[in-house]
């Protein structure tokens, strides 16, 4: 005979009610799931506006606010080569209405490069899609390239070991792929350019533009309405192949002769949320997003800035920056770069 153990009332009535607890919050959340958003969602941008993490954000923003009825605003929120932004979303709330466009160096580089965050790129964060991936290009101001007689990459690098510290190199701020592209370049050639860490690249290349900042190795969609009105100067892309939307300018590893042999220092830019964000959330904002990328409209608007859109899954944007921590501590090293 099979007996029991009485429990008692008190306890019973405990369990019930914790029971009754749990289904209630299981139901709330499949609720606030399914409802989500209920307001608007605001995308952080650690730049200022006017570079290519501002312009990829602000060209996703409306296309989501089409899919989900509600408003997703672009809130620039620049300094500490984006480790000001990207940690605000790591702290924020993970209800889904604050999410990250992050890069390559909120993701991939400033882990190798500033000994202390105030965040973890892997843990505090969900990965929800890649966007883009695009070439960095290294470009000068057009009337002092011609001042200088400096009209490619040999040119540049002949120029600069004969005036070390004569020109400044210009970039979105320390620990940015524009940074590490220039310091890897500086590494590699033996060259030494004074580097100006901004705000992010609009601020920079008005300085480029203007005369007072002489070489950049900026993203390529940010540059390109300045290279094709004869302001700036492309002198070579940075990535392993040449860009279809530059396809006259040279990749650096092309024009650099032995020395410059495997340079590559391309870009990326995701969206991201707080760890812990419902799944089925990150999972609609991604296919949301890869959908407005497969668009020929979109598609068309990302090549002609020299953009390669994405929308992955969040599991293979997981797997990039898990790679890209390894590859970017390597170049870190490399180069000698410094947060300065």
């Amino acid at each position: 005979m099979t007996s029991f153990t009485k429990i008692p009332r008190r306890t019973a009535l405990a369990v019930s009610a914790l029971a009754l607890a749990t289904a209630a919050l299981s139901t709330h959340s499949a609720f606030a799931q399914s409802t989500w958003p209920t307001k608007p969602v605001r995308i952080v941008v650690p730049f200022a506006a006017g570079g290519t993490t501002d312009i990829l954000a602000r060209a996703v923003a409306p296309e989501l606010s089409k899919a989900f009825g509600q408003q997703f605003i672009v809130d620039n929120r620049p300094g500490a080569g984006g480790n000001l932004g990207a940690e605000i979303v790591a702290r924020a709330p993970n209800d889904g209405y604050t999410l990250l466009m992050g890069t390559v160096g909120t993701h991939g580089i400033n882990r190798a490069l500033y000994p202390k965050l105030p965040f973890d790129p892997i843990k505090d964060f969900a990965p929800i899609t890649l966007v883009a991936a695009v070439p960095n290009v290294m470009e000068m101001n057009a009337e002092k390239a011609k001042a200088l007689n400096i009209n490619s990459v040999a040119d540049f690098i002949k120029y600069a070991k004969a005036n070390p510290g004569k020109l400044n190199m210009a970039s979105s701020g320390s620990g940015t792929s524009i940074h590490l592209a220039g310091e890897l370049f500086k590494s590699m050639t033996g060259t030494y350019m004074i580097h100006i860490p901004y705000r992010g690249s609009g601020p920079a290349l008005m300085d480029m533009v203007g005369g007072s900042a002489d070489v950049m190795f900026d993203n390529l969609p940010s540059s390109m309405q300045q290279i094709k009105g004869g302001k700036l100067k492309a002198l070579a892309v940075t990535s392993a192949t040449r860009s279809s939307a530059l396809p006259d300018v040279p990749t650096v590893e092309e024009v650099g002769g032995p020395q410059l042999k495997g340079f590559e220092a391309s870009s990326w830019f995701g969206l991201l949320a707080p760890a812990g964000t419902s799944p089925d959330i990150v999972n609609r904002i991604q296919q949301e997003v890869a959908k407005s990328l497969a668009t020929p409209a979109m598609k068309e608007k990302m090549q002609l800035q020299g953009a390669i859109p994405s929308g992955d899954t969040p599991a293979a944007f997981t797997t990039l920056i898990a790679n890209e921590h390894v590859k970017w501590a390597k170049v870190v090293k490399t180069s000698g770069a410094t947060v300065d």
